[in-house]
């Protein structure tokens, strides 16, 4: 029955310790980073239907915006990266 304790510590601390650093350099980031017309930015869109797969696409403010996105309130969540 310890043992069991134990195992189930460890992956609890285990499961802990690694979730730290991904969302630790997510609230890094709360705006989207400056760019100019041309820049894209690339942020993680949900899978398809059937996929498992996560995307991610880069496409100007105007390309998100026309997809109903807000860049910059939804940076802190799903940004990637910016090109440009």
């Amino acid at each position: 029955m310890a043992h069991k304790t134990s195992v189930l510590a460890l992956s609890i601390i285990a499961a802990a310790s690694t979730a730290s650093p991904a969302s630790a350099h997510r609230t890094e980031m709360t705006a989207a980073p400056g760019g100019n017309l041309e820049t894209k930015y690339c942020m993680h869109i949900e899978a398809f239907t059937g996929g498992l797969v996560e995307q991610v696409r880069c496409w100007t403010r105007d390309e998100w915006a026309e997809q109903g996105v807000d860049v910059d309130r939804d940076w802190a969540e799903n940004g990637v990266r910016a090109i440009g």
